[in-house]
């Protein structure tokens, strides 16, 4: 975490009032418990369906930034997110019609992606159109890949 303290205090949840009682309580965030100890520090807190069916100009910092969480972890894009912070090979398959076999270091809500270690590999057909086509591929250390060339994502 960070420890500048305005980005403590954007990523800091509201203290309600109403969490002075011994069970967990349902509030704007979900289920958050109520006894704010050091046992319940790391918890997780998700955001209710309401919060996620507001549009997001409606939104305190806080809020969008637990709503952009929960999209990460849960969401489509937790299989890019798994894959980062375990650094497994993914299999991208590519507008080109070429494949890419690559650790991810980065990436955006657009799939722009900041690969390493990349195999790319496609199939060259020969120029006459007869026979088999020659499989193909290449080496790439790092690699910057657009996210609108993405068609699929597979962890591997």
């Amino acid at each position: 975490m960070s420890t500048d303290p305005k980005i403590q205090y954007v990523l800091t949840p509201p203290f309600p009032p109403a969490l002075q009682h011994e069970s967990l309580m349902e509030f704007q965030y979900g289920v958050i418990p109520t006894s704010f100890c050091s046992a319940h520090a790391n918890q997780t807190v998700y955001p209710n369906r309401d919060l996620l069916n507001k549009p997001k100009s409606e939104l305190t910092e806080y809020e969008v930034a637990l709503v952009e969480e929960h999209e990460l972890t849960a969401g489509p894009l937790s299989l890019l997110q798994t894959a980062t912070r375990t650094h497994t090979q993914v299999l991208i398959s590519c507008r080109n019609n070429r494949k890419l076999l690559a650790r991810v270091k980065a990436f955006d809500r657009h799939c722009n992606m900041v690969l390493e270690n990349v195999k790319e590999m496609w199939t060259e057909k020969p120029k006459g159109g007869k026979g088999r086509g020659v499989n193909k591929d290449r080496f790439i250390s790092k690699m910057f890949l657009r996210g609108d060339s993405v068609i699929l994502v597979l962890l591997s």
